[in-house]
């Protein structure tokens, strides 16, 4: 571990990380650098004197991502650790920094009197993977109640945007090119403490019955198709607990894959691959993949 140098900037820089002790589905090659930013300004230095061809990839809990076995020849951001502020600024306006576990989110309203965001609760990422997904769960989603949201671009520009500013869909959100998300201002309604936890409560265990929690995956793999869903679509064709190596589609969730120890990156994407093939063969449906898949094969490079 090496502590970064330069005055303009104190976060923690290492270099060829494994990103497997990153990421939720414990696979990945090693990222050239991963830098752990010391704070917002310290971001905004880092980002300042990165080179402008130095690719980028931003990180937090490491769910819906797969990095391939080669890694990443660029440079890691992580926020998780960092950018972890949240404030009450408004009686119903909650400031959230990117790397601010959602379940903390959830929590953290719920305490203040507001609902709206329960959901994020059981959705194992942070709120700059919200956002840039427009991650959701149990008929909920955090961009209605985005008011604001602060990104920053390469040059360490920060800016405050509407929502208006951004292509938001079903798990899908396309941003103005070349900028990340710092933090979010999401306008909740009042509510009642216990009912809110109750409601987290009553989710939570409706997550536990159907995922297999505490089993190493990205959680979704494929978004659902208009109409229908991936997980009864997988099932239908008969794949529940088809294996490729060490990664297995789960038999409790079908949209699900389970690295069982051994699994490789390359494992799970082939697998990824022969659903998706089964699934158009059995149903004519083509599924599209939710988990973002980055990096370098093993043999590149």
């Amino acid at each position: 571990m090496l502590v970064a140098g330069q005055s303009d900037w104190r976060g923690v820089m290492l270099y060829d990380e494994p990103l497997a002790k990153h990421t939720t589905w414990r696979v990945g090659g090693p990222a050239r650098q991963f830098y752990c930013p010391a704070g917002g300004m310290d971001l905004i230095q880092f980002l300042q004197q990165l080179p402008v061809n130095e690719p980028l990839l931003w990180l937090g809990m490491g769910s819906n991502l797969l990095v391939r076995d080669g890694g990443y020849r660029g440079t890691v951001v992580a926020t998780q650790g960092c950018l972890t502020e949240m404030t009450l600024i408004e009686k119903d306006l909650l400031r959230v920094e990117a790397g601010v576990a959602s379940a903390h989110v959830a929590r953290f309203a719920v305490r203040a009197g507001l609902c709206g965001v329960e959901f994020l609760a059981g959705i194992p990422g942070t709120m700059g993977g919200a956002l840039a997904m427009n991650a959701g769960a149990f008929g909920g989603e955090i961009w209605p109640v985005v008011e604001r949201v602060e990104t920053i671009d390469r040059a360490g520009r920060v800016r405050v945007r509407k929502p208006e500013d951004f292509d938001v869909a079903y798990r899908k959100v396309i941003a103005p090119a070349g900028e990340w998300f710092l933090a979010a201002r999401l306008r909740l309604k009042p509510g009642d403490t216990a009912e809110g936890q109750r409601r987290i409560r009553e989710l939570l265990e409706k997550r536990a019955a159907a995922q297999p929690i505490g089993q190493p995956s990205c959680g979704s793999v494929f978004r659902n198709p208009e109409g229908d869903y991936a997980a009864r679509l997988i099932e239908a064709a008969g794949l529940k607990g088809m294996t490729v190596g060490g990664a297995c589609v789960s038999e409790k969730h079908a949209n699900f894959i389970i690295n069982t120890g051994t699994a490789t990156a390359a494992d799970i994407e082939w697998l990824i691959a022969k659903i998706q093939q089964q699934v158009m063969e059995k149903s004519g449906v083509k599924l599209q993949t939710e988990v973002c898949v980055v990096g370098e094969a093993e043999h590149e490079l």
